[in-house]
């Protein structure tokens, strides 16, 4: 067996060598990981050979599955290949066909000024919260900066601080009611220069629902440009609701795409895509995210990333789950699958702009909206005068106008219009400004 330490040196070389500030902005835990030559990785070997004895799976004996008929009945008419994939394990990548044609399909949402832009094959993982959990893996760290624009999805916190260590450092998302493109570097103005940090973008935005507009994107990029002159940066583009955008002047292209062919060229800027058929493809049991990075897909540091990110796999959840890998590769072979998906994107536009002129009508005394164009939520904040939070608000609607939405600290209250019928989201907004007509005016809180 060869020395670890050997192991460890040979992975980082390429990334020390073709991308050094990505690879001064790992954590100590990402620097050391590798994806060891054992179990899987001998069994990849042998796939294919006549006599394979590696891997600890119950076959036929000829490299099938043993399908049960209760199991194998609720595949349907599955082709046999693609059954057999569903009841074995997955490789701890992914199946290379969903890793390819997941490629493909985000390159269809791709601007076509990214034709020739560096991305590496996907990796699959068990849903984007997975992804996030590994990237915060591969980045974190204890006392790693990591600048994310407030408000924002709480798992973020989870992922990065209470597991890693790292320091989140928050920028406002909104000033005076307007997207703030300098919440990045805002959030970072502190942090020393030289020091490695995480920037997390999430658009559209959970839990404001926002995309920035044209003149906003360019400022954004110019911000993060300006911030990776004075470090290592690494941006994960938190692309879970990628395409929902319902604002016709609005791109729908993710920022990814921009700053992956900055980082072509920037040394001190790192890309990273994390996204998923989740939402894009309304697949929420399944459980099917994806991680690409912005180098060569058949480059030295692809397979280094790789490397590392296959033994956090592999030491965490074994391997991504077959069987949903095989359902959505059943979708993604489809023709019409583009067309589908746009159908679900015009569901949810008739949702938003009935919550949309639903919020135009309420007494701005009451509630502020916050501009939402995109995704699946709004943002409505209490006016800081009525001295009341988002909490109190919260246990009122759910007890007396059984209304249920989610509160963020320490005056917002975030909407989820794609789990309401178009229909229902007038009434939720007038119960939602009843409510807070209630506490305002003195109503005693009965929930308490």
């Amino acid at each position: 067996m060869r020395d670890p330490a050997a192991e460890i040196a040979e992975i980082n070389a390429p990334l020390e060598r073709e991308a050094p500030a990505l690879f001064r902005a790992l954590s100590p835990l990402g620097r050391r990981a590798f994806f060891p030559p054992d179990i899987p990785s001998q069994a990849a070997e042998a796939r294919g050979a006549t006599l394979n004895g590696t891997t600890g799976q119950i076959t036929d004996g000829r490299g099938g599955a043993v399908r049960l008929p209760a199991l194998a009945a609720a595949f349907g008419d599955l082709p046999g290949r693609d059954l057999d994939q569903a009841l074995l394990y997955s490789p701890v990548e992914g199946l290379p066909e969903v890793r390819q044609r997941w490629r493909e399909w985000q390159r269809r949402q791709a601007p076509a000024t990214s034709a020739e832009t560096a991305t590496s094959l996907p990796l699959v993982t068990a849903g984007l919260s997975h992804a996030l959990s590994l990237a915060a893996d591969l980045f974190g760290g204890e006392g790693r900066a990591v600048a994310i624009p407030q408000p924002f999805w709480g798992n973020y916190r989870q992922a990065f601080a209470v597991r890693t260590g790292a320091r989140v450092l928050t920028g406002p998302a909104y000033v005076e009611g307007r997207y703030n493109p300098r919440a990045i570097p805002e959030a970072l103005a502190a942090v020393p220069a030289g020091e490695p940090a995480v920037a997390l973008l999430n658009v559209p935005s959970n839990p404001g629902g926002y995309t920035p507009d044209r003149e906003e994107r360019r400022a954004t990029i110019a911000a993060l440009l300006a911030e990776a002159e004075r470090r290592p940066l690494v941006v994960i583009c938190d692309d879970a609701y990628a395409g929902l955008v319902f604002a016709p002047e609005i791109p729908r292209e993710s920022l990814f795409w921009d700053l992956a062919g900055i980082a072509g060229v920037h040394p001190n800027l790192t890309a990273v895509k994390i996204d998923g058929a989740t939402k894009e493809l309304a697949f929420f049991g399944g459980r099917v995210g994806f991680l690409t990075f912005a180098v060569e897909p058949d480059s030295e540091a692809a397979r280094s990333l790789e490397s590392k990110v296959k033994m956090l796999v592999r030491s965490s959840i074994g391997s991504p789950v077959a069987s949903s890998q095989v359902i959505l590769l059943q979708a993604l072979r489809q023709e019409g699958i583009a067309a589908e998906v746009e159908a679900v994107r015009a569901l949810l536009q008739g949702r938003y702009e009935a919550l949309k002129a639903a919020l135009e009508k309420v007494d701005r005394n009451l509630l502020t909206p916050l501009p939402f164009n995109s995704g699946c939520f709004a943002l409505v904040e209490l006016p800081e005068k009525l001295g009341l939070d988002s909490e109190t608000v919260r246990r009122h609607l759910l007890a007396h106008h059984d209304t249920g939405l989610i509160s963020i600290a320490p005056r917002y209250l975030r909407i989820a219009h794609c789990s309401v019928d178009a229909a229902a989201l007038p009434e939720l907004v007038r119960r939602l400004e009843k409510a807070v007509s209630e506490l305002a005016s003195g109503v005693p809180d009965r929930t308490k």
